[in-house]
């Protein structure tokens, strides 16, 4: 498995696993625990929480999967964010859908986290989202207060525009790490609008949520649907790939900014086809034949 420096001594596996519909998997502790140890036997080390997922579940259950092996956590990888609030039966005190990224409430969920987690350190925690009532001063302050105490190696951000990101860094001690985004042969806002751009100017690899859409192109109805279908098969039949999703992941590994998919899935063969798509470059034709039937219309 490839490996990605995105610090000094921090490296992330290419393929991440997304824990996000973890509390739908029905997994045993020692099930889950098991597919923990499959990721890592086949190179996925780096495993992406947040607070908020299953509605404030999938820590958890993550965190008593770790327990049953505490060595496990020196193989691993831990990503988490915060700054999202959601009603949850979870947190009774939440009464409404909000962001909040003061100082408090991200030491509070950091604290909760590793709590959740079982763990003494979290590897990366994310701002969820860009919040348009962030104090930059008080995100500094825990980010910094986090890091002294050693229960956060590094940080980043998901779903921040160039501008985000540069006013909040421009408040911080040390780099942002990373910055989480959507991204697919299905989803090009991200390449449109600069953001992957930025990316690459700051010299950081982007990790990138629904990295298969949702799977709408394998069974969506649209005009768009099918286009992104017919050019995705014909690619797959050149390269040889054995699934339509191989093909997307090797899409998003072609593109030389370093993109980390993230398979939110609890399916070996899902996370196999995102491995086996490493084996795979596609050539510029092929890519863009991709990319002009996501847009529709041919480039300049």
């Amino acid at each position: 498995m490839q490996r990605v420096q995105l610090a000094e001594d921090l490296q992330f596996s290419r393929v991440i696993h997304g824990l996000w519909r973890l509390n739908e998997w029905n997994y045993s502790d020692r099930e889950l625990l098991q597919f923990i140890e499959w990721c890592t036997e086949h190179g996925i080390t780096t495993f992406d929480h947040a607070d908020i997922y299953g509605g404030y579940t999938c820590e958890k259950l993550f965190g008593r999967a770790l327990a049953l092996s505490p060595s496990i956590r020196e193989k691993i990888e831990l990503v988490t964010k915060c700054g999202i609030v959601i009603e949850s039966p979870e947190r009774p005190s939440h009464r409404s859908h909000h962001y909040n990224t003061t100082k408090s409430h991200i030491l509070a969920s950091a604290e909760q986290s590793l709590l959740n987690l079982n763990t003494d350190y979290i590897d990366v925690l994310l701002i969820h989202r860009p919040d348009p009532l962030m104090d930059p001063e008080g995100v500094a302050e825990a980010f910094q207060a986090l890091k002294c105490s050693g229960k956060v190696k590094y940080f980043g951000v998901s779903n921040f525009k160039d501008h985000q990101y540069r006013m909040l860094e421009s408040y911080l001690p040390e780099p942002l790490v990373t910055n989480q985004i959507e991204l697919s042969a299905y989803e090009l806002e991200n390449i449109h609008d600069g953001t992957l751009d930025f990316c690459q100017e700051k010299r950081i690899a982007p990790m990138a949520w629904s990295p298969l859409a949702g799977g709408k192109v394998f069974f969506g109805e649209r005009d768009k649907d099918y286009r992104i279908r017919a050019a995705l098969e014909a690619v797959q039949s050149e390269i040889g790939a054995a699934s339509m999703d191989e093909v997307m992941y090797a899409w998003l590994f072609t593109h030389p900014a370093g993109i980390m998919p993230i398979v939110g899935s609890g399916k070996r063969e899902r996370l196999s086809a995102a491995i086996d798509a490493l084996k795979h470059k596609l050539s510029h034709e092929q890519w863009f034949r991709i990319y002009t039937s996501v847009q529709g219309y041919d480039i300049p």
